[in-house]
């Protein structure tokens, strides 16, 4: 091929229709010439490599080896490939790139089209699928494992000793209440799972449904010496699921009593819990002046079994799901969930829905 033609041929890949046609693909997508300049690229693409311009090395902005390789050996022997590219910040991301030749009728490859799949999410997703089965196996473990033990000893060596008899049984229903726990968390948050993209209908009274959860645990209050004080005086409407919405207060008014008491604090055994609304919000806010959580563990409280403190958790009967739940809910709901905390000064939970929007 002449050079003519390939300047010909090049000025068809930098041409409006081949720019149309790259900015129709829905993933970043880029057409590099034999020369290596970035001749047609789409809005994804630039969003993607901020430093990527047209008419420049395209390895001015994508600063991938394994890239340029596969677009050399593509640009030589005319097979597509497809190689991995990382990036470790801002954030950690990783890609499949597919690099296509783009030839002419006689085979003569003049450029190479490069299509950038992002597969973070979906590695995200298999870490958290892999994580979440080691974790649910390890809690179910630890309770199974000491009723096969207690048992096997029952049969032994106390069959005929009443009161180790009477004290095994005791932990083995401890034990038992505690993988029935886990499982109907476990239930639960499958359920909300499943029905997370359907937005609830129904009107719901939230501060009436906060009273309602307060009235309930206030025997739980009572024995971990806990005073629960309640700012909930006008209706305060919005579209949800009842029975979700007590879920929400029910994790989190009950952690609070459970982790937040400090006996040094000024308050202490005080939670406050209000119900409050901004201009497009109806808030639950959930107060204590506890020990309260490190920066550190903020950002992770609300993935599946993570806990601050797993003895203390395990010891007041925690699954280390309740707030993962209280988040999928709150999504469902189109709401969100702030958690703020200073040592020793105790957290601050606050669950946002919308507001019902009554219709003129």
């Amino acid at each position: 091929m002449s050079d003519a033609q390939v300047i010909q041929l090049s000025s068809r890949i930098g041409s409006p229709f081949a720019a149309q046609l790259v900015e129709a693909m829905p993933e970043p997508a880029i057409i590099v010439g034999s020369d290596g300049r970035a001749a047609v690229a789409n809005k994804p693409a630039f969003s993607l490599l901020p430093g990527l311009k047209t008419g420049e090395p395209f390895v001015l902005a994508l600063r991938a080896p394994d890239v340029v390789d596969a677009w050399r050996r593509v640009m030589a022997t005319g097979e597509a490939e497809t190689v991995h590219w990382s990036e470790r910040v801002p954030v950690e991301r990783l890609f499949d790139v597919r690099v296509a030749p783009l030839a002419t009728a006689e085979g003569d490859v003049v450029a190479a089209l490069l299509t950038l799949r992002d597969l973070t999410e979906l590695r995200q997703v298999e870490r958290m699928r892999v994580d979440f089965i080691a974790n649910a196996s390890h809690e179910l473990r630890t309770p199974l494992a000491s009723l096969l033990g207690f048992i096997e000893t029952l049969q032994g060596s106390a069959r005929d000793d009443t009161k180790a008899r009477d004290r095994f049984l005791e932990i083995m229903r401890e034990q038992g209440r505690r993988m029935a726990r886990l499982i109907e968390d476990l239930l639960s948050l499958s359920r909300i799972e499943q029905k997370q993209h359907v937005r609830p209908e129904t009107v719901v009274d939230l501060a009436q449904t906060v009273r309602t959860v307060v009235d309930s645990l206030s025997p739980m209050a009572s024995e971990f010496g806990v005073e629960i004080r309640l700012s909930a005086a006008q209706p305060v409407l919005v579209i949800g699921d009842r029975d979700e919405l007590v879920r929400v207060a029910e994790n989190l008014i009950e952690n609070a009593i459970k982790y937040g008491v400090r006996p040094e604090s000024e308050n202490v055994g005080l939670v406050e819990v209000a119900v409050a609304t901004t201009d497009k919000d109806a808030t639950l806010g959930v107060r204590d002046y506890g020990y309260g959580i490190a920066p550190e563990h903020l950002p992770r409280l609300t993935e599946r079994f993570y806990r601050v403190d797993a003895g203390q958790s395990r010891a007041k009967n925690g699954t280390g799901l309740g707030l993962a739940i209280v988040k999928h809910i709150l999504t469902r709901h189109r709401g969100k969930l702030t958690i703020t905390s200073r040592i020793n000064h105790g957290s601050h939970f606050v669950a946002s829905v919308p507001l019902y929007a009554r219709k003129q």
